[in-house]
């Protein structure tokens, strides 16, 4: 056992010996598994939020359909959900995506009475609207725009009730980036002046009575096609919390695999230059295998010293990768990663991006850093040590 250690230590030493070798090996790794730790840290930080939002909204989400595909429901049929025993409360909102300013930069309109926004969006300077045409913006979306409060917003929108100056009454900032990065808050009406869409809605919020959830899902799922006048009925989608807790495992599983094929890619790339490197100096490794060999080492022995150096370059590359993308994370922000998972955002958003680092891929990326580097410093070992020493030495 003690000659296996002193075999080790010998590995360890072969990583201080040789800077210029084991550095540009720690360099590719770094280059390599720093992005991908940070693109999964993101990934799970962002489905964390999700998962808090949807705890922390209602209890059932009823939209519409129209030929199987997701449409407006009449504002009429508001009366109908309030009317099912086991329903506290309903209320309408209108989610739609925009484009605004002179570069038509993408944005989400959120309108929903005041009295309704979420606890988590808090104004920093101005006030929550009150009247028509009255906008509350997102910080990072009025840095963009270069607006502030009291600031009007000239058409962005046209529609057959003319076009509107709206006004910025406030400027909050959200416990979510998705809010910061692209969203809008106005109240129902101005959202269906934007859209030109009256009396339509995108869907109802339903919260239920304690004890009343399943059977508020069971009768609005036989509530007859909501009629939205010459358009024909429209039929009734109900989402519980559950089922968009459900959804969301897909979305991380894309994202993911987005990440992972972009992983194995660059890994594929990387195992020429690995090789290269780690064989950089093989006329060293070759006379430093017939020095041992001729003191009486064997091939496996030489082997095993390769290894030990091939554990200590993954391990030094693994941490250092993982220690820059807590860094990157943290101190800025995930620039260039984040407008990866958040549409609109900037490359370097101006806001907080959430982040849970997981000791799976990390252990993933150090396994097959691992095995990559092993690949390329056992077949430089290897090739140096069944060269015969007398011919290695001349």
């Amino acid at each position: 056992m003690g000659k296996f250690a002193a075999i080790a230590r010998t590995g360890l030493v072969a990583v201080l010996l040789h800077p210029l070798r084991s550095g540009a090996t720690i360099l590719c790794l770094v280059a390599v598994l720093a992005p991908y730790v940070a693109g999964t840290g993101v990934a799970r930080g962002l489905d964390d939020e999700a998962r808090i939002s949807i705890r922390c909204g209602a209890d059932l989400y009823v939209s519409g359909s129209r030929f199987g595909r997701p449409a407006p429901v009449p504002l009429a049929a508001l009366e109908s959900l309030r009317a099912i025993p086991g329903v506290r409360d309903a209320f309408p909102r209108i989610v739609g995506e925009i484009g605004i300013g002179g570069a038509r930069l993408p944005a989400v309109v959120l309108g929903m009475e005041a009295l309704r926004l979420p606890a988590a969006a808090r104004c920093v300077e101005g006030r929550i609207f009150e009247a028509r045409d009255e906008i509350v913006m997102g910080k990072e979306l009025a840095r963009r725009l270069d607006v502030r409060v009291g600031s009007r917003l000239p058409p962005f929108y046209r529609n057959r009730s003319g076009e509107r100056v709206s006004t910025v009454v406030g400027i909050f900032r959200a416990d979510l980036p998705l809010w910061e990065a692209n969203l809008l808050f106005c109240s129902l009406e101005t959202a269906e002046t934007i859209f030109d869409q009256q009396g339509l809605a995108t869907g109802f919020l339903v919260t239920a009575e304690p004890g009343y959830t399943e059977a508020v899902e069971a009768a609005l799922r036989r509530l007859p096609p909501f009629e939205d006048g010459p358009h024909g009925p429209v039929a009734a989608t109900v989402l519980s919390r559950e089922d968009l807790q459900a959804l969301l495992p897909r979305a991380v599983r894309h994202m993911d695999g987005i990440l992972q094929l972009h992983f194995v890619i660059a890994f594929a790339a990387l195992i020429p230059l690995l090789m290269v490197t780690a064989g950089l100096g093989l006329s060293e490794r070759r006379r430093e295998a017939a020095l041992l060999k001729a003191t009486g080492w064997m091939t496996d022995e030489v082997l095993l010293q390769g290894m030990v150096e091939s554990l200590v370059l993954s391990v030094i590359g693994g941490a250092t990768a993982v220690l820059l993308a807590c860094g990157w994370l943290e101190l800025f922000d995930a620039k260039g990663v984040a407008g990866i998972f958040l549409p609109g955002a900037e490359p370097a958003p101006g806001f907080r991006v959430p982040f849970r680092l997981a000791p799976v891929p990390a252990l993933l990326g150090f396994v097959v850093s691992l095995a990559v580097v092993s690949v390329g410093t056992l077949y430089s070992t290897w090739r140096a040590a069944t060269v015969a020493p007398a011919l290695a030495l001349r």
